[in-house]
């Protein structure tokens, strides 16, 4: 195994052992990609605030999320299509979170279906729900997630409608990819890919092909997801949803300070402070810009949580400083299935993990609970840079 020291050594992996199509997919943004880029040089801003002379031993990085017991305040977050990052790439990532001890929620848009990472996996992970108008395909997706004993339902907000990701199109991204030229000529130089794929029936969207009306190849899939996404999605669907779930409800995409009171007084279990990673609306504020005064806007009333632009434990400490509760990665577990598959997922949650911990004493903390923005130094005008309502 290589050396790996940071995300970014698991990045450059997975950039040269994943088709370009799918690397791409996964480390890209919409239109010009403001969002994307600000999402960390925003993290790179803060800076932390060094404390010696004080007892750093007995550490204590474990916080529960939404109940449950995590070994750090990271979830793996929903990515579709990581079943093309690596084959069975559901599958392997559940498992690598929970050896390690921390929450994994499975896409809508996976290739491993909600059955498949069930009967791989021994505790419950949660399930994301994108809304699609098709309504016995909705509750029959939903029936499934009950069944699977799945822990909480993460209703994802904001993707009513698709973003623009301009490498998508170009790269003509499908699963499984389509036999083109350029394609062909890049899978050729992705042996190690190829024969993972080889070795897999799992080569489709596994939640959706064979349960969706009339979906039952890549032909009909297509024409099927761009006409699905449901543009009506509002508050009233959103209780209807939690009615018919009946658990543990995480609203996720949330990046104004007023949604965020409306989820709060909705009764939500959680909200994540996210712009899709910087895929939906270009343009939009880095999410660990708007999080402090998401936080400031719901009090203690819901459990506030970030994604979008994390690639290090240094982000996380920096995220639970400005009120975080947890955070939730993605790109950066994402870079450590295509790298090394479940090898790297696990080593993606040992690094950061490990910055976390060492980051945390070396700012004179011993435990989590006790980080706060006196450990921060701010930039004068970061937080009110922009008019916010």
């Amino acid at each position: 195994m290589p050396v790996i020291t940071s995300i970014d050594d698991l990045k450059a992996l997975h950039r040269a052992r994943t088709p370009k199509m799918f690397y791409d997919y996964a480390e890209s943004g919409s239109y010009t990609e403001q969002t994307f880029r600000e999402n960390t040089t925003d993290f790179a801003r803060l800076k932390l605030r060094q404390k010696v002379a004080v007892d750093m031993s007995n550490r204590r990085i474990a916080r529960d999320i939404v109940g449950l017991p995590a070994t750090m305040p990271v979830a793996l977050a929903p990515v579709g299509l990581t079943g093309m990052q690596h084959a069975d790439g559901e599958i392997h990532a559940a498992r690598a979170a929970e050896k390690f001890g921390v929450p994994f929620c499975l896409s809508t848009m996976s290739i491993c279906s909600i059955e498949d990472v069930a009967q791989h996996t021994t505790k419950p992970f949660m399930f994301q729900l994108y809304v699609m108008k098709d309504q016995d395909f909705l509750a029959a997706i939903i029936e499934r997630a009950k069944a699977a004993n799945c822990s909480a339902l993460v209703l994802t907000l904001d993707l009513q409608i698709l973003g623009q990701r301009h490498k998508d199109l170009k790269n003509g991204l499908s699963a499984p990819p389509k036999m083109t030229l350029p394609t062909m000529l890049d899978l050729a130089t992705r042996w190690r890919w190829g024969m993972g794929m080889l070795r897999t029936r799992r080569r489709h969207f596994g939640n959706i092909v064979g349960h969706a009306k009339g979906v039952g190849d890549t032909s009909s899939l297509m024409s099927w997801t761009a006409e699905q996404f449901d543009e009506r999605l509002d508050w009233d669907k959103i209780a209807a949803i939690r009615d018919m779930w009946g658990g543990k409800l995480i609203l996720k995409g949330i990046l104004d300070p007023e949604d965020a009171r409306i989820a709060a007084d909705f009764g939500a279990d959680a909200i994540v402070v996210s712009n899709h990673g910087g895929r939906q609306l270009d343009g939009a504020l880095s999410s660990i810009r708007m999080l402090p005064h998401i936080v400031k806007a719901v009090g203690d009333r819901v459990e506030v949580h970030m994604d979008s632009g994390i690639r290090s434990g240094q982000d996380v400490l920096k995220a639970l400083a400005l009120g975080a509760r947890s955070t939730w990665i993605g790109r950066a577990w994402v870079h450590g299935l295509g790298a090394m598959g479940e090898a790297g997922v696990t080593r993606a949650l040992e690094v950061i993990h490990k910055e976390l911990d060492i980051s945390m004493a070396l700012c004179g903390e011993r435990d989590l609970a006790n980080v706060g923005r006196q450990n921060l130094l701010i930039p004068r005008g970061f937080l009110d840079e922009y008019e916010i309502a």
